[in-house]
C-alpha cells in the first residue's frame, strides 16, 4: 500500500485509503465488485507488485485467463440479487 500511496498521493481508494471505498454503491458495476474488490484483486496482490509497471503486468496476466462463462455467472448472480 505504501507504494500506491507514494505513486498516487491522495487518490488511494480503499477501506482505509485516502478516498473511502463506497460499499454497496449503485454507481459500481458487477466488475467493480468481482474484479476490483475480490477475485482479481486477491490474485494480483498475491504477487506483491512493487512498481506501477509490475501492477499493470500482473493485472494483464490475471485478466487474460478469466473465462467468459465465469463472468456470465457473476452477472447472473448480480441480476438475481438486484
Amino acid at each position: 500500500m505504501t507504494t500506491f500511496r507514494n505513486t498516487f498521493p491522495g487518490h488511494l481508494i480503499s477501506r482505509f485509503g485516502d478516498v473511502p471505498w463506497p460499499p454497496r454503491s449503485p454507481d459500481l458495476s458487477t466488475c467493480d465488485f468481482f474484479l476490483g474488490g475480490g477475485y482479481l484483486k486477491s490474485r494480483v496482490y498475491a504477487h506483491k507488485p512493487h512498481t506501477l509497471n509490475d501492477l499493470k503486468e500482473d493485472i494483464r496476466q490475471e485478466i487474460r485467463p478469466i473465462d467468459r462463462q465465469l463472468l456470465a455467472r457473476v452477472m447472473d448472480d448480480f441480476k438475481k440479487k438486484a
